[in-house]
């Protein structure tokens, strides 16, 4: 297993982490197999999404915060139960394939830490397990 640490600069924010999985899978040589990308946090998840246009990230954070504001009814004592709401809907992994040492994404996909609940250090676990 590998781990990716990153640093988020805003509460709600879809950190692109394409290119630093792109890397480990070059410098680990993995060539053919699945790779699971997992957040081990339960305010920040792992997503796959459209990474050409930016205004789609910012169209995403627009109506997951507006659909799913903090409420005064939410019971949890720190305050972040929306976070926590967010991060089940993105969900805490996705798997991608492998072939030839290149991910096999669509054409417009990319990888996002998906940070519900920073500014934060996080960390993303990546397991590869060959064919």
């Amino acid at each position: 297993m590998q781990i990716l640490h990153i640093q988020t600069q805003s509460r709600s924010q879809l950190f692109d982490i394409t290119k630093q999985i792109q890397q480990l899978v070059t410098n680990q040589r993995w060539q053919s197999g699945i790779l699971t990308i997992f957040s081990p946090h339960t305010t920040g998840g792992i997503t796959l999404n459209e990474n050409w246009d930016p205004d789609v990230q910012h169209d995403m954070i627009l109506k997951l915060d507006e659909s799913f504001p903090d409420d005064p009814r939410f019971r949890h004592g720190e305050g972040n139960s929306d976070s926590h709401i967010k991060t089940t809907l993105c969900g805490s992994s996705q798997t991608v394939i492998i072939e030839d040492g290149k991910m096999q994404l669509g054409q417009w996909q990319g990888i996002y830490f998906a940070e519900w609940d920073g500014l934060r250090s996080r960390k993303v676990y990546v397991q590869f397990v060959g064919a």
